[in-house]
């Protein structure tokens, strides 16, 4: 069967996301790139799903159905997917909660996988850019404690090498994803737990794709 996906695409760029399987995001100058980088992924989405106990159908990357298709945003042109698909509000089971938490974490294990296995110091790019391992860790708590505020959660950011402080980080994102999306105390809608793995998972395993890229000393 094709994968459902839905499209949010900008003047600059689109993302093609995965509906049911958060982390699946991919990006490119237009629809058929996206389409495209999200297809090329799939063997890496692969091992993250099959490690969460979720294992992806055989074949999930080789046809896609595009269910949706939304204007993008000025975050989007920037490079981060933005937009909810339009079933994102409704209510989640306790087992699509549970499944959601188990993708998401599965991501958080592959970030902190590749973390662990590469250089300190990471290949730059062209004109001599990107962050080094230990900044784009620091990168994606900071965003992550961000991202629980559209939760209606209120942390801080953990130290990164206290392991249990992470844990008890993350534990308290995956728990809130049940919550219904309300609106917030000043009027910012919050973020649907669907879409929230989506986002979050999506940051985590980008992230962990760059690093295990420019580790590569070729």
């Amino acid at each position: 069967m094709a994968t459902a996906v839905y499209i949010e695409a900008s003047a600059k760029r689109a993302f093609a996301s995965a509906l049911e399987w958060p982390g699946w995001c991919r990006s490119g100058k237009g629809e058929e790139q996206a389409l495209e980088a999200l297809a090329a992924a799939a063997p890496r989405y692969a091992v993250v799903a099959e490690a969460a106990g979720f294992p992806l159908p055989a074949g999930a990357g080789e046809e896609f159905e595009v269910v949706e298709r939304l204007p993008g945003t000025a975050t989007t042109d920037f490079g981060a997917p933005d937009r909810e698909a339009s079933g994102d509000s409704r209510p989640l089971s306790d087992e699509e909660a549970e499944r959601l938490a188990a993708l998401l974490k599965g991501s958080w294990t592959a970030f902190d996988r590749v973390v662990a296995g590469a250089p300190a110091e990471l290949r730059k790019g062209p004109r001599g850019g990107g962050r080094d391992r230990d900044k784009i860790v620091a990168h994606v708590l900071g965003a992550e404690a961000g991202y629980a505020s559209r939760l209606g959660l209120r942390l801080r950011e953990p130290p990164w090498e206290d392991g249990a402080a992470v844990a008890a980080f993350r534990e308290a994102i995956a728990g809130a994803l049940r919550t219904p999306p309300v609106e917030g105390p000043r009027g910012g809608k919050r973020w649907s737990g669907r879409y929230a793995a989506r986002r979050i998972a999506w940051h985590a395993l980008d992230h962990a794709w760059e690093i295990e890229d420019r580790s590569d000393p070729s």
